[in-house]
């Protein structure tokens, strides 16, 4: 089964290539606070018009590149 993340563009200076930021929020197991972290994930994109601090759904594919593994599904 394929990862699918939600995140915001925080780049899209690459052709066809975004940088999208996926935060995740988890409580600390001993002292319970909500702890924030965050990743960013190169994703490929065919679709026009999406521009920074877009939300965008990316999900898991085959390696297309180096770094890239994920691919836009939508723009939310």
């Amino acid at each position: 089964m394929a990862k699918k993340f939600i995140g915001t563009v925080t780049s899209t200076k690459m052709e066809k290539t975004v940088v999208v930021l996926v935060e995740r929020k988890f409580r600390h197991p001993r002292y319970l606070k909500v702890i924030v972290r965050h990743k960013k994930y190169k994703a490929h994109n065919d679709i026009k018009g999406i521009k920074i601090n877009d939300a965008v759904e990316i999900e898991e594919t085959k390696p297309l590149s180096k770094e890239k593994r994920f691919v836009v599904r939508k723009k939310l």
